[in-house]
This record gives C-alpha cells, structure tokens and sequence, in this order.
C-alpha cells in the first residue's frame, strides 16, 4: 500500500464524517471530502490544513458521482480508500411516510453507495488495491418503528457491501460494513430535540424511544471510536478481513 493514501469520504462535513476525515488527515492521507454544500467544504477544508480537498457532489446523481471520481483520479491518479457514510434521517409511520422521503432516503444512502462503489472499482480494479468501507448501522439488522426507509436503507448496504466484497477480492479490494449504535451526531441530536419538545423526554427516556434496544454499555458512542474503526479497516493490519458487517454499538 502507498504510503499517503487518496481517501473518498462521502458526507464528510458531517457528525461522523468529519471524525474519520480528522482521523486519516493526522495520518497525512489526502482526504477527498465530498458533500452537498460548498460552503460547510469550504470551512472544512481550510479548517483541515493542505491535504483536504472539498468536492461538491451529489451522490444520489450519477453524472456528479462520476464526474467527481473521474476529477480526483485524473488530480491524483488513484484512488486507495473509499468510506460511504452520506446519510439523513426522517421518521413516520409507515402509513404516513411520505414517498418522496422514502425516495430520498433511499437515493441518499443505497443508490449512493452503490454509484460511489460502481465509479470508484475500476480504479482500484486497475491497481489492483482498494479498501471500501460501507456506513450503514445497527438497524441494518435489527428494526424499529418509524424509520421505514432508514432501515431498508441500512439493510440495503449491508447487501451492496458483501457482493461488491466478493467481486473485489480479486483485485486486493476489501469491502466491509461499520454498524453504530447511538452516535451523538447532529442527527441522532435533531432526534432527541423533537422528543424533548413534544413529549417532555429527558434524554434518558427518550433514547430508548429513539427505538435503540437495551445496550450494555448504556452509553452513546463517540465519533472518534466509529472513525478508528473505519481507519483500521483501512489499513493494512485488515487485509485479510473482507464483506464483515462491524457493530460498534456499545453492546446492542
């Protein structure tokens, strides 16, 4: 493996995705920072120092996928490390999920996913190396209510991970999935408001309505701990491990 990898991280100016990019830019990696928004970029890139580069990108579009995958092997002429991790949330009742959030969901974090895979495999297929690193979450195997589209998302990524793992290994591409439990991100947090505002929940209470099963640690996970696991399936102490599913869900 080349010693400064290129990183893709897909919703990088967000919660999680703002620890992993911190995470590989100590490691002096380059950091491609995709997201929707070149204002929160362009914040984030001056914040991280030389080696962050932003790129405005839709994923849920296959000409700005490819087109931003085709910018940043002709800058940088491959691609080592790819971390999906674009993600929203909306909850209702299945009877009342509207469909254009379930189309958005959707687009978001599966189409997304998988369009940002289709575009980066022949790359890695060419140097024949690559590490790809799926977010889904704990309900890609558990359910809960009011989260229709969230869930068969996060099912869904747990499906494009293992046969894209068995196509890429091969070429020395490995494909993994990271499952978190409760991460205080700013969706989680958005969440917990709306409880504490219609229900009067302290967050204590409202967690569990959040529909988390018991956890063993009871306690929320921190970004940084989803980032060292995504930035150890990375490296080359996980060449071996390859279409595993990883909670890191403090116990649930």
């Amino acid at each position: 493996m080349v010693k400064q990898r290129v990183v893709i991280i897909t919703g990088a100016v967000g919660g999680l995705g703002s620890a992993m990019t911190k995470k590989f830019i100590k490691n002096e990696d380059i950091v491609c920072l995709l997201d929707i928004s070149q204002e929160k970029l362009n914040i984030a890139v001056e914040e991280l120092g030389k080696n962050a580069k932003g790129y405005v990108c839709d994923v849920t579009c296959e000409k700005s996928v490819s087109q931003t995958i085709q910018g940043i092997i002709e800058e940088f002429q491959r691609i080592d490390v790819l971390v999906n991790n674009a993600g929203i949330q909306y909850r209702a009742k299945v009877e009342d999920f509207p469909l254009e959030k379930w189309q958005l969901l959707i687009d978001v974090m599966l189409t997304g996913v998988f369009l940002m895979t289709k575009h980066a495999f022949p790359q890695m297929k060419s140097q024949k190396f690559g590490r790809i690193i799926n977010i889904s979450s704990v309900h890609g195997k558990m359910a809960s209510p009011e989260k229709v589209a969230y869930v068969a998302a996060k099912h869904g990524v747990i499906g494009v991970t293992s046969v894209t793992a068995i196509e890429g290994a091969p070429f020395g591409i490995t494909v993994n999935s990271v499952l978190p439990g409760p991460v205080k991100t700013p969706l989680l947090v958005k969440q917990l408001e709306d409880l504490y505002e219609s229900e009067g929940l302290t967050e204590q209470e409202a967690l569990p309505r959040i529909a988390y099963p018991k956890q063993a640690m009871n306690r929320f996970i921190e970004a940084t701990e989803i980032a060292d696991t995504v930035f150890f399936l990375a490296s080359d102490e996980a060449s071996a491990i390859t279409m595993e599913h990883i909670k890191v869900a403090g116990g649930i």
